[in-house]
């Protein structure tokens, strides 16, 4: 009987004993094939992440991330409220309203656009858009490192790369490339192209390999700026339209120069665009500096003698965003095809 009791005893030691084995050995079981079902699920989320066009990488959720003049920066995927300084003809091409337009004091703004926003004063206080509560601020050359730092305070800000800014058409791509719309510039792009392509052949025909000079008359110091073939405002006549620059102007390394009114016929210009540097032609403040172009110099000039002188809008002439571009198209087939 004792003997008995004691196989009983063991008996139940080993059943207790497996049934505790068993069970661990279910729980490492479960434990391992729930690592393996979360490693598998970040491995599928990982590999179905899309790849951002434009060099942009994902953040996280909402934003994204673009690659600036200075740096990376983290933006919004969807801006609603931009403020575009200096870039609203980019914008307004591509159905975009910014927030603000940029305003200067001594330059005005650019008029033509016609824009029902808010000027901002970029000779004043930054803090002055905390109040239009831009999510997004895209600027062009005209901000250096520190104006750019200074800008950031008050909203994400894209500093457009310094390469896409001789290039109107790569500074729309950029544009909204950031804006997440890049299917809207290229549909802006290939009716600009297209137009470009026409206005070309027309120009050509009509000038052949005529000389011409673009002239900005700063009216303050009644001086005269000559516009290089590497101005970013007019650069496009030459490199984009088919004109033939002066040769002054085809050496230049510089965006301009400023030249006396003794050289204007050195230039040997076949053609002459003028526009004044700030206000309009019929500006009470520039009838005094206008009257050098009624002078004795100026008369004698061939281009103005065969009438082939020009008088153009200086807010869109002075310019080289994608609108301005194609309304200088648009004054030079006016004037130049007969």
């Amino acid at each position: 009987m004792v003997q008995w009791g004691r196989k009983f005893v063991w008996t139940a030691v080993l059943i207790m004993a497996f049934t505790v084995l068993a069970a661990c050995g279910t729980r490492n079981n479960a434990a391992d094939n729930a690592v393996q079902t979360e490693n598998v699920a970040a491995q599928s989320t990982a590999s179905s992440t899309p790849a951002d066009a434009g060099g942009s990488k994902p953040a996280e959720a909402g934003t994204r991330t673009v690659a600036g003049e200075f740096g990376d920066v983290e933006i919004p995927a969807n801006p609603q409220r931009i403020a575009g300084i200096y870039v609203e003809d980019y914008l307004k091409a591509l159905g975009v309203t910014p927030v603000v337009q940029w305003y200067h004091p001594s330059w005005g703004k650019q008029d033509y656009l016609n824009l029902d926003v808010p000027e901002f004063d970029v000779t004043g206080s930054i803090e002055a858009l905390l109040e239009k509560d831009p999510d997004l601020i895209i600027l062009d050359g005209g901000a250096d490192a520190a104006k750019y730092e200074q800008y950031s305070k008050i909203a994400p800000t894209y500093r457009l790369p310094e390469r896409v800014l001789q290039d109107s058409r790569q500074t729309l791509t950029a544009i909204a490339d950031a804006l997440g719309i890049p299917e809207k510039a290229e549909a802006v792009l290939a009716e600009y192209d297209q137009k470009v392509a026409d206005g070309k052949a027309k120009l050509q025909q009509a000038l052949g390999q005529e000389k011409v000079a673009v002239i900005r008359l700063n009216v303050a110091d009644k001086t005269f700026a000559l516009f290089g073939v590497k101005n970013r405002y007019t650069g496009m006549i030459y490199d984009q339209f088919g004109l033939t620059p002066v040769p002054m102007a085809a050496e230049m390394t510089d965006y301009q120069a400023v030249i006396s009114e003794e050289v204007i016929p050195k230039l040997e210009a076949d053609h002459i665009i003028v526009f004044p540097d700030n206000g309009g032609w019929d500006t009470a403040k520039n009838q005094e500096a206008l009257q050098i172009l009624d002078g004795p110099l100026w008369k004698n000039l061939p281009a103005v003698k065969n009438g082939n002188i020009y008088k153009m809008e200086r807010s869109h002439w002075q310019s080289g965003a994608i609108t301005a571009n194609s309304m200088k198209l648009d004054d030079l087939l006016k004037v130049m095809v007969k």
